[in-house]
């Protein structure tokens, strides 16, 4: 009798300090010293939150960078089916969608060629929700981008570097273009007619 009042007097406290007291801790040190990474990275414009630093949204139209093409879910960018395609290389079905993407890149991009187009443009990523681009893949699109927004190539090209982020460490890794911050800075100082693109969480553009 004596050792099952122990046992229960150990798992009762047990229980509040692993699942009650230790939680709280290590949520209220989070919140102190990292309150944006403990909050999700949300992103906010004009007071509302339009998304995460973290997850990719979907953005069309001429005057957006566009995204890393998605799986995660029947429509892509769905947050909450989180995956990718799960096909090989020899996959036909995989391979008319990379040649789909890639003619749709080429339409949409006049100048650029075949061999300038980076593979992470016209593939999805493991996770379906990439919120970067590599920094080539940005580049191929600048041209599209100012001649829309009517700036000069060289204003998108600042903000692409403004938006990017370096090798960790500088040293592990590569460059990755944040697109969600880079549209939005560019609605900032080049509003156009919301008819796409930055809208509210998780919402993308037609």
């Amino acid at each position: 009798m004596r050792n099952l009042k122990t046992a229960v007097m150990m798992t009762i406290v047990l229980t509040i300090l692993t699942g009650l007291v230790y939680p709280l801790v290590i949520a209220g040190i989070a919140q102190a010293l990292f309150p944006l990474q403990a909050n999700g990275s949300l992103i906010e414009r004009n007071g509302q939150v339009v998304g995460s630093s973290l997850i990719g949204q979907d953005f069309s139209g001429p005057a957006y960078f566009h995204s890393r093409p998605s799986a995660a879910g029947d429509k892509g960018y769905d947050a909450s089916a989180s995956g990718g395609s799960n096909l090989g290389p020899t996959n036909k079905t995989l391979i008319e969608a990379v040649k789909s993407r890639l003619k749709d890149v080429l339409e949409e991009n006049p100048g650029i060629t075949a061999s300038q187009v980076p593979i992470d443009i016209v593939t999805s990523s493991g996770s379906g929700l990439d919120p970067e681009i590599s920094l080539a893949a940005a580049q191929i699109q600048i041209a599209r981008v100012a001649r829309a927004r009517g700036l000069s190539e060289d204003r998108v090209r600042d903000l692409v570097e403004q938006a990017t982020r370096g090798r960790w460490g500088g040293i592990l890794g590569e460059p990755g273009v944040n697109v969600l911050q880079l549209n939005i800075a560019l609605d900032n100082i080049a509003p156009i007619p919301q008819k796409s693109g930055v809208k509210t969480a998780n919402a993308a553009g037609s």
